[in-house]
């Protein structure tokens, strides 16, 4: 069976927009009748109970082997104990967000780490330039 190469077929489209136009019919009748409401118990809040912020702590350890914490500087020898006291005064659920210079050994920035975790901190990370 050739083809015939003039034939040009032809799309039916009338089954479709009767379909639709029906729908729309039935939808522009029945819309205005559609009452719906949902009955909600919301919980009554709690006191006036303001959530408060504590701000972030940061340790900064510089090349020269110096440790910033806010705006207090520490010496890396006995930084254990010294960073123990400071602990004191600041809240243990803030944020310690450490960051060294990258010429440091590994092994100084995880003991700041272990001194901060060992102080009763639990968030601690440490910070990139990314």
């Amino acid at each position: 069976m050739p083809y015939d190469w003039d034939e040009k077929p032809e799309l039916n489209i009338t089954p479709l927009v009767d379909v639709m136009l029906v729908l729309l019919a039935i939808l522009m009748v029945i819309a205005p009748n559609i009452v719906y409401e949902e009955l909600i118990k919301l919980p009554q809040g709690s006191a006036q109970k303001e959530l408060s912020q504590t701000p972030p702590v940061h340790i900064k350890i510089t090349k020269d082997r110096q440790v910033h914490i806010n705006k207090d500087t520490f010496d890396l020898l006995g930084f254990e104990d010294n960073f123990y006291r400071y602990a004191q005064t600041l809240d243990k659920k803030a944020t310690v967000m450490i960051s060294a210079d990258e010429s440091l050994d590994y092994g100084l920035v995880m003991s700041i780490l272990g001194a901060v975790k060992r102080s009763g901190f639990t968030e601690v990370s440490l910070a990139t330039n990314g």
